[in-house]
């Protein structure tokens, strides 16, 4: 363990990149945040869309994954799931939740904060309907979170869907779809020389329906 800590204290890495300055912003974070995502996407980088999600439950501890961004718009930030997952079940304990999001080739970070919603389901029987035959499969065989005796239950329980809707239409179930979350905070995070990062902020201004930009300490 302790040759462990010494080799993961030897590694560095410098922030080399342009700097972000407040002119540079946007005045709308949705407008820099499509900015900075289509960047990671034209330069090829590996899964841009994907973002760590963090959840708290009702025992107040704190749960990440990464999941796929799948949309957005002035609504908020979309991704799908299992309503019955660990994190399907801490949002309807707890529907604050944030986002993050790092193209460590851009030296580049994303925070986003706010509150988490159901999608109407109209879009979750959308987006369902465009899945991959097997991904459909899947998410009716996955009761996901929940313990698995072993793979080849969930395998053979696959396998037995795929008998069952041979020549029918994969109809999205009930327990599986969608959600956006609403912002109201967002934070841009461009790594610099010397570990003097810049880190801009949006905060919504609820009364005035603005968001007012402040810059942090890094």
């Amino acid at each position: 363990m302790k040759s462990g800590t010494k080799i993961i204290s030897s590694l560095r890495s410098e922030y080399i990149a342009e700097s972000l300055s407040e002119e540079d912003l946007s005045p709308d974070p949705f407008d820099q945040f499509e900015k900075w995502i289509n960047e990671s996407i034209k330069r090829e980088l590996n899964i841009p869309n994907a973002m760590h999600l963090a959840t708290v439950g009702s025992d107040c501890r704190p749960s990440g994954r990464i999941v796929l961004l799948k949309g957005f718009d002035e609504r908020g930030f979309t991704f799908f799931t299992n309503y019955k997952s660990r994190k399907g079940n801490e949002l309807g304990v707890n529907n604050n939740a944030s986002l993050t999001f790092f193209w460590s080739e851009l030296f580049r970070q994303v925070r986003i904060e706010g509150e988490v919603y159901k999608l109407p389901s109209e879009e979750s029987d959308s987006y369902f309907s465009e899945r991959p035959r097997e991904s459909k499969l899947s998410a009716l065989a996955s009761a996901q979170s929940r313990p698995l005796k072993n793979k080849e239950f969930l395998d053979k329980k696959v396998m037995e869907l795929d008998k069952k809707y041979k020549d029918q239409s994969i109809v999205r179930p009930d327990f599986w779809g969608g959600y956006y979350l609403s912002p109201s905070y967002f934070e841009f995070w461009q790594g610099g020389a010397h570990r003097l990062h810049d880190r801009l902020v949006y905060k919504r201004d609820k009364k005035r329906k603005i968001w007012e930009v402040e810059r942090l300490y890094p």
